[in-house]
């Protein structure tokens, strides 16, 4: 009964790790270049394009998931050269994409 109880945990617990891992590769890929691992934006094309702290308590404060989720998709209205990931990424991979950078607030 335990074992029972043990793999049916495991089998419940198992899309939320393989969640975690994808939405991290999506970033690598797509946004770390620009904003960095931590999303610091500590990177040549962060600092040449002045882009925005995502660690910072006060710009986590001030911008709304639906804030986030919109510059995802449609690209950002304070910099031009952040494209619109809407045709390159599912809803599902923008939703875990607002999760990952709520992750990154400075403690």
């Amino acid at each position: 009964m335990m074992k029972r109880v043990a793999l049916v945990m495991s089998l419940c617990l198992a899309p939320s790790v393989y969640a975690e891992d994808e939405v991290a590769d999506v970033w690598k890929a797509k946004c770390k270049s620009c904003h960095g691992d931590d999303g610091k934006a500590q990177t040549k094309m962060g600092k040449k394009e002045s882009i925005v702290d995502m660690s910072q308590v006060a710009w986590q404060a001030a911008e709304s998931d639906a804030d986030i989720r919109q510059a995802i998709a449609d690209g950002s209205p304070r910099n031009t050269k952040m494209k619109a990931f809407k045709d390159k990424l599912t809803a599902a991979q923008i939703d875990a994409l607002v999760g990952y950078i709520r992750t990154m607030k400075a403690k």
